[in-house]
């Protein structure tokens, strides 16, 4: 389930986000301002799915998603390949995100 929440607010903030760069940098209507809030409040809301006792702890470990995901928008939404160097700090990244939500803890 948390890889599900994960994934869904990687989408839904990225979405947003882009909703904004859309407007402010490529010249778009200001309507896509709309969708981008709806998205990154869905953003929002997913993270709270997280089963997790600290807020922290679950928006730390969703940093490394959210950069692979970032990777993979790049990728297929903008056309542009990640390099090896894109695809080996996402790699480190995920790694993080592994040993924040694995790790054993008293």
């Amino acid at each position: 389930m948390t890889l599900l929440a994960y994934a869904g607010a990687a989408l839904a903030e990225i979405a947003g986000c882009f909703a904004f760069w859309s407007w402010l940098r490529l010249g778009r209507s200001a309507l896509w301002v709309l969708p981008g809030l709806a998205s990154l409040a869905l953003f929002a809301f997913l993270l709270t799915l997280v089963d997790s006792p600290a807020a922290g702890r679950a928006f730390a470990a969703y940093g490394g998603v959210y950069i692979a995901a970032s990777l993979l928008w790049l990728w297929l939404a903008e056309g542009q390949r990640p390099d090896r160097w894109d695809l080996a700090g996402g790699a480190v990244c995920l790694v993080g995100t592994a040993i924040i939500l694995l790790g054993r803890r008293a």
